[in-house]
């Protein structure tokens, strides 16, 4: 089980890694190209990637959960769940689609742009918006290929998707001169390499995956969404915070704080790539043994699951408490002191969060991979909206822009009891599980 579960979690948390770090190089890149300006337009229209990403997520990750129990349960109708997962995410697709094509520049004024912004940030909209589709094909077909005991390819679909963006970024922005329209179309073509190596796994003799047709259905959607929802909120948590903080900011420091907030924002999602790394990795092996009715085995790979998290958020906050400032100077192109103020301190407040945010990540990942939903969808809607928002604007009141940075981590210590009760609640359960039931 540990000789697995290292497997898994490690070929994860490196694909994981791969797709966060396609964000940075963005970040970079624009930071080179366009300025702060640049940097501050990509980290508005930011939360529209975690929102495409979390349906995708939402739809995959449900689904395979799903296709993994229902098989283990011997029930025919798992063969159907890829199918529907790409149906269901392609119609939901096209409202974004439609979005991107005809309002960009009123969506980036809705999320905070001021003139100069909507300018810098419109046609990056419209076009990474138009992937739409892609980018959640792209989640639904790693999700898939990974539950169904390829974490290799579901690895190697992250990593090389992730490494064509940043080639394409450069060769786009630079050396033909696209700025913005360069960086979005070197990552909306990135999910494309990602789904053309996820089919070396669908069309091999070790996949069990199949494509047969069936018609939407809501109520089945609905029904994979359910497990889906902490995947779902850990992609969208990210996309409230940056919006609630966005909106704060302008207010407390105007464009700068926002340009400073990027650089904390875009480094704290390598650390939550990592997290999701771990949640991934040991969803398929807790999913396959709880389908099981291995109650012993789900048991083990939760203390697994749980130890690593808690140890690479110690690791993680050390690290950012020595090294913020030449982190931040790697997005500070101009060299603005006041930006580079913010982000420092705004770096190593907004790390203690990882402590208790791996628990989190991980755990409700691991409470929706055993079906305890209630729990699943209390600490990710507490994560990702209710406690996140409160404490922004209590915590921004009282102590303005430290109070900003303080937030992530109360919202993440709140949200850590509910989880924890959740697991304590699931491990006390004797033969809980459906083979015990049956």
């Amino acid at each position: 089980m540990l000789k697995q579960f290292t497997k898994y979690v490690s070929q994860n948390m490196l694909g994981m890694l791969g797709m966060s770090l396609y964000i940075l190089a963005d970040t970079y890149f624009i930071s080179k190209a366009v300025g702060s300006n640049g940097i501050t337009a990509l980290n508005l229209v930011l939360p529209l990637y975690n929102l495409i990403f979390a349906i995708g997520a939402m739809i995959g990750v449900g689904s395979a959960i799903r296709f993994v129990i229902e098989r283990g349960k011997k029930n025919p109708d798992a063969d159907g769940y890829f199918f529907h997962a790409l149906i269901c995410a392609f119609f939901i697709s096209l409202i974004f689609v439609f979005i991107g094509i005809f309002l960009p520049d009123k969506l980036v004024a809705l999320l905070g742009g001021d003139a100069e912004i909507i300018q810098t940030g419109t046609s990056y909209t419209r076009i990474f918006m138009c992937f739409s589709p892609f980018f959640m094909w792209n989640h639904i077909c790693n999700a898939f290929v990974r539950n169904d005991k390829n974490p290799s390819i579901a690895m190697a679909a992250t990593l090389f998707s992730s490494l064509f963006n940043i080639v394409f970024d450069y060769i786009l922005m630079f050396p033909l001169g696209l700025a913005m329209k360069g960086a979005a179309l070197a990552t909306g073509f990135s999910p494309v390499v990602g789904i053309l190596i996820c089919c070396i796994h669908f069309f091999s003799r070790k996949s069990t995956i199949k494509l047969i047709p069936v018609l939407p259905s809501i109520k089945k959607l609905i029904y994979s969404c359910q497990v889906g929802v902490s995947a779902f909120v850990g992609e969208i948590s990210s996309g409230v915070i940056t919006v609630t903080f966005n909106m704060i900011i302008l207010n407390l420091a105007g464009n700068t704080g926002v340009a400073a907030y990027g650089v904390v924002a875009n480094t704290s999602l390598v650390a939550v790539a990592l997290f999701n790394g771990i949640a991934q990795g040991s969803q398929p092996l807790i999913s396959r043994s709880y389908g099981r009715g291995e109650e012993q085995n789900v048991r083990s790979l939760l203390k697994m699951a749980l130890t690593t998290a808690l140890g690479l958020g110690f690791l993680l906050m050390i690290f950012i408490f020595f090294s913020a400032p030449a982190v931040t100077a790697v997005f500070n192109s101009e060299h603005d002191l006041q930006l580079a103020a913010y982000a420092d301190s705004g770096l190593r407040l907004y790390f203690i969060g990882f402590l208790f945010a791996g628990i989190n990540i991980v755990g409700t990942a691991a409470l929706s991979a055993v079906e305890s939903v209630k729990y699943a969808f209390c600490a990710s809607i507490s994560r990702g909206f209710v406690a996140t928002i409160f404490f922004a604007f209590v915590l921004s009141a009282c102590f303005k822009m430290t109070g900003i940075w303080l937030a992530f981590p109360a919202a993440e210590f709140a949200t850590m009891f509910i989880t924890l009760s959740g697991l304590l609640c699931f491990t006390k359960q004797k033969g809980g599980m459906y083979h015990a039931k049956d």
